[in-house]
């Protein structure tokens, strides 16, 4: 099959590579505050990966590289989340 120019890209040693769409979506990050504090409680993030028809979840905990890892977690479906200024739905975002 030959893909538009466009779509290719090259690997680390060169080689071609077709840029494949797998799905598209939108996206949730929050993070998790003291209360009390308004500071961070722990060192990570979440994050949701919304399509029409699923909902993929994952903590991101950043390392002391500067990268970070992203561990997959199990959906909880829909929540709550303090916007600053109000409670709202992810749905609501």
């Amino acid at each position: 099959m030959k893909y538009p120019e466009q779509v290719l890209t090259k690997d680390r040693k060169g080689k071609v590579e077709v840029r494949k769409l797998i799905d598209n979506g939108r996206f949730v990050r929050y993070e998790y505050i003291d209360p009390e504090t308004g500071k961070l409680t722990q060192n990570k993030y979440k994050l949701l990966l919304i399509t029409d028809d699923r909902m993929e979840e994952f903590f991101i905990v950043p390392l002391k590289d500067g990268r970070y890892l992203m561990i997959p977690t199990e959906a909880k479906g829909e929540r709550m989340i303090w916007d600053g200024e109000r409670a709202v739905g992810i749905n609501e975002l």
